[in-house]
């Protein structure tokens, strides 16, 4: 493991997937996508860890709808916003926001109960 990186690497198949998404969104490398998607110099040179990369993987597939809407279209919805720097609790912060958003109510509601939390279903809409 190298410094600055936790847990497992990354697969050379995920990383050569990831650098496929990246060039579809219009990007050469990852060097040449490091602003926009505020990747670290490591990451720049394609060192990523497995956790780190099916977090990427996943925020250009959320942001690529299916629509060819020109260059860079699957990363201006991911990433918006990602150009400047943002800190590292801000980071972690917005990637556990859009984890939760993908989870199914049920699991959710079960986990606050679980720790506690009174949950009560929203009314139904006609």
């Amino acid at each position: 493991m190298s410094f600055g990186q936790s847990g497992s690497p990354a697969s050379a198949k995920q990383v050569q997937y990831l650098l496929s998404l990246v060039q579809k969104a219009g990007h050469a490398s990852f060097r040449d996508a490091r602003g926009a998607l505020g990747l670290t110099q490591r990451q720049a040179s394609g060192k990523f860890g497995r956790d780190e990369i099916s977090a990427l993987i996943d925020r250009l597939l959320a942001g690529d709808d299916g629509h060819e809407q020109g260059e860079g279209a699957g990363l201006a919805g991911a990433f918006a916003g990602m150009g400047e720097r943002i800190s590292a609790a801000d980071r972690l912060q917005n990637e556990r926001a859009e984890l939760l958003r993908g989870m199914p109510a049920e699991l959710l509601a079960a986990e606050l109960e679980r720790r506690g939390w009174p949950v009560v279903a929203p009314p139904e809409t006609p």
